[in-house]
């Protein structure tokens, strides 16, 4: 494995060094467009809110982050689906509208969940700005604790962040990865621990069926002989946020749905996942509660007390879990940090998002939550003799009503411990639910 990652450290900088040696949104074109943020988890990070530092006379002594990996290309499953869509779009006997006419000479070259160039980029300027922004935390016999799910894109995306933070130190600070948890064992960075946790499929499939037909209807006048239905629809839409950041432009796909049709693809997204492992699962919050178990050892620098999906081993360790750091960045996937914020207590719902239709004053967009390359940091503040906790998704700050948080989104940190209950407590019997 060592080896491994140092090959795969070594290829990848290599591959960010020849092909960007800009920042993304200015080398970008599809990013010049305000259409990504409509494409749910598929959109690339974007900051929701500008940065803003604690208060005045308060300082930042630790840091939790957790990262989703960056840009991909689609699963293998959604490749096929994609790939049929594609084929059956082409098949058609002509092409009426000019919008459309590309698809006859269109073929299709993406590959299968892994990490796409954009993606590394993404990681790695994330690094840099990291560095930046905490620059204060590092030193040379304390540097960032790093770690892994086992996925390929989730290792490399860690590898390319650790590569930001050394150029941005002009290598002054060059952290490596320290732990990388495997996804066929306890796993806290993937939601791989659930096996009778259901799906989203009945509320994604509902929606569907409701603002997928229109769209099939339109391309099918276009595409006369297509025979699209919702399901190509939907996949057809899709392909334009994975075409476009696997090219790197944007795609001639995007040019053939409106900004209703991609409302109703992100509110998809939306339905996807509050009813796969947000609060609209029986068992999908459980899922974050090792994670969440693991934030309360950092914070406190107590060990970990969790009788969920943590590595007892590992977490008994100093050496793969120490408490003494200022820093720790953890890379992980879009459906375990949905866990993750629905333990916590993150974007509450007042009602559930209806599968027939989105309230446009919800908060549950998961275009600002799991974006590709999300972060949600998790800030220990001292002010004075007290401490803080501040949490950030997108780099927006959370109200943290849960625990009685002010204006300036702070709890007391023993406030912060008290109200993550659900999790002290193992999911209150829902881990066990898992398996019975």
């Amino acid at each position: 494995m060592l080896l491994a990652s140092i090959l795969s450290f070594l290829l990848t900088t290599i591959l960010y060094c020849i092909h960007h040696a800009t920042p993304a949104d200015a080398s970008v074109p599809f990013l010049e467009k305000n259409q990504y943020k409509l494409w749910a988890h598929y959109s690339p990070f974007y900051p929701v809110e500008p940065y803003h530092p604690p208060p005045r006379f308060c300082s930042i002594t630790q840091v939790n982050l957790i990262q989703r990996h960056g840009a991909r290309f689609p699963t293998s499953g959604s490749s096929v689906r994609i790939q049929a869509s594609v084929e059956k779009l082409k098949s058609a006997n002509m092409f009426i509208d000019p919008r459309i006419a590309f698809a006859a000479n269109y073929t299709y070259d993406l590959g299968a969940n892994d990490l796409v160039p954009f993606g590394a980029t993404q990681s790695v300027e994330a690094g840099q700005t990291h560095f930046k922004r905490y620059g204060h935390l590092f030193k040379n016999d304390i540097l960032p604790f790093v770690r892994s799910s086992s996925g390929e894109r989730v290792v490399l995306s860690a590898l390319n962040w650790t590569l930001g933070v050394a150029t941005a130190s002009k290598h002054t600070y060059n952290p490596p990865i320290s732990v990388i948890l495997s996804e066929s064992l306890n796993d806290t960075l993937d939601d791989n621990m659930c096996p009778n946790a259901g799906s989203s499929d009945e509320q994604t499939g509902e929606w569907l069926d409701i603002y997928g037909p229109p769209i099939a209807a339109r391309l099918n006048a276009w595409a006369p002989g297509a025979n699209l239905t919702a399901d190509d629809a939907f996949n057809l839409i899709s392909l334009c946020p994975f075409d476009s950041v696997a090219h790197e432009r944007f795609s001639p796909f995007c040019q053939l749905f409106t900004e209703d049709d991609f409302e109703g693809f992100a509110y998809s997204g939306d339905l996807d996942k509050y009813y796969g492992t947000g609060y609209g699962q029986p068992l999908g919050p459980v899922q974050g509660v090792g994670y969440i178990n693991e934030l309360l050892a950092r914070l406190t620098g107590k060990p970990v007390q969790d009788n969920t999906q943590t590595n007892r081993t590992l977490d008994s360790s100093p050496e793969t879990f120490p408490l003494n750091r200022t820093f720790y960045a953890d890379f992980s996937h879009d459906n375990q940090m949905i866990a993750i914020y629905a333990a916590m207590g993150l974007f509450p719902q007042n009602a559930a998002p209806n599968p027939t239709g989105p309230n446009s004053r919800r908060t549950w967009r998961v275009g600002h939550m799991v974006p590709f390359s999300a972060q949600m940091i998790t800030e220990k503040v001292q002010c004075g003799q007290k401490e803080y906790v501040r949490v950030l998704v997108g780099d927006a700050v959370q109200p943290l009503e849960f625990c009685g948080a002010g204006p300036n989104g702070m709890c007391e940190l023993d406030k912060f411990v008290a109200s993550q209950a659900y999790s002290r407590n193992n999911g209150d019997g829902d881990f066990e639910k898992c398996f019975s």
